[in-house]
This record gives C-alpha cells, sequence and structure tokens, in this order.
C-alpha cells in the first residue's frame, strides 16, 4: 500500500504500474507537454519529468511508495536531486528531440493529417459528438522504435548511413549527370538490421500500426471550415513529434436556412392574399421549436420585403447563451389569371390606378412572355455568323412565347 499517488497521477497510471507501462505514459506526456510545443506548461511538463524520474528508479520508487514526495524531497539515498527535466528528456528520446535554449537542435515534427467531417447545421447549432475512427503509426513498444536488438543496428554501408545514394551516369562523350536515389539496401534508413536481430513486432520498420477513435466535439456555434486540432494524434515516427490531426468541418446545405456568419438567412413564400390581407406561418427552428410569424392588421408585404427576428439566428461561438438575427426574405407568389367579375371589387379594395391620356394615333400591341435564353441564344448565333464571314443583312426578330 503506497502512501500517497501524486506521482502516479500525474503520469495517468495505478500504483502497481510495470516499467514499461510508466515509459509509455511519460513518453505520450513529455511529447504533448514539451515547452516547443506547449510554451505555457513549463511547470506541468517539469513536473511529469520527475514523477517519472522517482517512479523509473527502483530505490526512488521504495522511498517514495513508503514516505511519499516529502521522504523523496529530503535526499534519502540521494533521491532529492532532481536532474534538468529537459536533459532528462533528451536522455530518455536521444538529443536529436527537443528544443528551445542551450543550442539544442528542434525537434523534427510528424505531418499533420487532414479529415473532412460532413455535418449539419443542426449539429453546428445544437453541438454535438461525433467519433472518428483512423489508425496510425506509433512507436513500436518493443523495440522502442530502435527497429531490433540494442546494439544490433548499424550504419548503412551503402550509403554511408546517408539513405540516398548518388548513381553517375554518362549522358554523352565526357558528360556524366549526377542522380539521387533512395539506397536500395536500407530503404532509405540509413541504418541496417540483421534478420535475426530485428525486431519481431514491428520487422524493423520501428513503428506499428494503432487503431485509435476520436471524440469530435462539436460546439454550438461553430462554421463551415472551421478546424479542431487534435495535438499530437498523427503519426509518430522515431525521432521526431507525432503530428496533429486536424478535423475541417464541411457544412451541408440545409432544405430551410442558410447559415451567415451569427445569422440564419431563410426565403418564405407567400401567396397574393396573405401579402394583403395577413397571414400566420410557423418556423420549425433547429432546436425543434415553433416560432409564430404573423403581419400586423393592414400591413402589407412587397415582394423580396425582408424581415427579421432577434436572437433566433445562431449561437455564438465560446458565448451560446447569445444569438445572432433570423432572416427573412419574402417572395410573394402573383395568380397567373384573374376572374374578370372580381375586378371591379378589388379596384374598390386597391387604391386607384393611375389615369392615362391615350392619343388617338396610338398604336395597339399585344404583349408576350419573353424568354431570356432565347434571346442570349440569338445573341450568340448572331456573333457566329459575323465570325464565320456570314452577316445576315437585315433584322433578326426575337419570338415570343405563347403563353
Amino acid at each position: 500500500m503506497v502512501k500517497e499517488t501524486g506521482y502516479y497521477d500525474l503520469l495517468g497510471v495505478k500504483p502497481n504500474a510495470t516499467p514499461d507501462e510508466l515509459k509509455k505514459a511519460y513518453r505520450k506526456l513529455a511529447l504533448k507537454y514539451h515547452p516547443d510545443k506547449n510554451p505555457n506548461e513549463g511547470e506541468k511538463f517539469k513536473a511529469i519529468s520527475q514523477a517519472y524520474e522517482v517512479l523509473s528508479d527502483a530505490d526512488k520508487r521504495q522511498i517514495y511508495d513508503e514516505g511519499g514526495e516529502a521522504a523523496i524531497k529530503k535526499g534519502g539515498a540521494d533521491s532529492g536531486d532532481f536532474r534538468n527535466p529537459m536533459d532528462f528528456f533528451e536522455k530518455f528520446f536521444g538529443a536529436g528531440f527537443g528544443g528551445g535554449g542551450g543550442g539544442r537542435r528542434r525537434e523534427r515534427r510528424g505531418k499533420d493529417v487532414v479529415h473532412q467531417m460532413s455535418v449539419q447545421l443542426e449539429e453546428l447549432y445544437n453541438g454535438a459528438t461525433r467519433k472518428l475512427q483512423l489508425q496510425k503509426n506509433v512507436i513500436c513498444d518493443k523495440c522502442e522504435g530502435r527497429g531490433g536488438k540494442k546494439g544490433s543496428i548499424e550504419k548503412c554501408v551503402q550509403c554511408r548511413g546517408n539513405g540516398v545514394e548518388i548513381r553517375v551516369q554518362q549522358i554523352a562523350p565526357g558528360i556524366v549527370q549526377h542522380n539521387e536515389q533512395v539506397c536500395r539496401k536500407c530503404s532509405g534508413s540509413g541504418e541496417t538490421i540483421q534478420e535475426k536481430d530485428r525486431c519481431k513486432n514491428c520487422n524493423g520498420r520501428k513503428t506499428v500500426r494503432e487503431r485509435k477513435v476520436l471524440e469530435v466535439h462539436i460546439e454550438k456555434g461553430m462554421r463551415d471550415g472551421q478546424k479542431i486540432v487534435f495535438t499530437g494524434e498523427g503519426d509518430h515516427e522515431p525521432e521526431s513529434q507525432p503530428g496533429d490531426i486536424i478535423i475541417l468541418l464541411d457544412e451541408k446545405e440545409h432544405s430551410t436556412f442558410v447559415h451567415a456568419n451569427t445569422d440564419l438567412m431563410m426565403k418564405m413564400p407567400l401567396q397574393l392574399v396573405e401579402a394583403l390581407c395577413g397571414f400566420q406561418r410557423i418556423i420549425k427552428t433547429l432546436d425543434d421549436r415553433d416560432l409564430l410569424v404573423a403581419t400586423q392588421p393592414g400591413e402589407v408585404i412587397r415582394h423580396e420585403m425582408t424581415k427579421c427576428i432577434a436572437e433566433e439566428g445562431m449561437p455564438i461561438f465560446k458565448n451560446p447563451m447569445e444569438k445572432g438575427t433570423l432572416i427573412i426574405q419574402f417572395e410573394v407568389i402573383f395568380p397567373d389569371v384573374i376572374n374578370p367579375s372580381v375586378i371591379p371589387t378589388l379596384k374598390q379594395c386597391l387604391p386607384p390606378a393611375p389615369e392615362i391620356d391615350i392619343p388617338v394615333d396610338a398604336e395597339h400591341t399585344v404583349l408576350e412572355d419573353f424568354d431570356p435564353k432565347q434571346r442570349r441564344q440569338e445573341h450568340q448565333r448572331m456573333a457566329y455568323d459575323e465570325d464565320e464571314g456570314g452577316y445576315q443583312y437585315g433584322p433578326r426578330v426575337q419570338q415570343c412565347t405563347s403563353s
């Protein structure tokens, strides 16, 4: 029974954790909270390093289990002398890792992986949690990313450890060309391992494939194209930090609403009688509420008139208690024909038409439907005839479409 579990809690392991479990936990947390990656987590990085330094040493671990952190700090068995966390980190990972001051080389970083996730407008409005299943490369825990037994890795003699070969090719008398290509012997790694010494778990590749399920939390008010970043969850290769997984939200088109920043926009068709005499409509919101929309007595709605309802737009990102505006554009639908017998009654209800003086010699015409598409085709044919030198004299007649 251990006296306290603070160091174990820092590493996220149980007090009976094996050395391999401790090592795996420290590797993950040290990469996550390294100052090069999280400059504001220096104290967290230091605490994690000290916890692992104690628990990875059998004598110090026994002292801690029996007397807790106080016993460690008293310096029993030289246990109170903590090393610089950056030096400890570099000793664990190798000198090629880490960054910061002191002339240390900055660690290489794996490529970020971008996943496009289709989301419905309802999910952006209400928030949602989605699961993303993927496979990624992780460092083999059996060989700790070496690819084989300790001391069995040798520099490739064919490429001298460079991973590439220079091939000289004569392309003409007295003229040669130097081509660089991946070393065929080591496949570009710069190292070779004999078959008998290769790690059986990763077959010398240093990494293995691991299945991972990420929980993607879509917050209220997020937008199309917004990114959700999972730091350090990408592929991990030896002597490098893992890259990130970036979720790119792709908003699908909605049948009713258009998402515009913090506002929602929609079109509402109205019959002419509704536009003139008033209407009542129900709008079903994205969180399944019913909004009653109605005009005031005597109010007339014009075609393409725009109205709005405050605080019924999208939730504000990171402040979801506030919302934008719901904007409604009305589309007034006119009847195709009207019964001539009701015209006198309509004239009594509507404002009077302007009086027009008609000259005695005015020519009577017939209004017909006009087709813009047909007119554009006529123009294109005229332009083609002119380019071909076959200009047709005389006017072309635009044919109207009979209704």
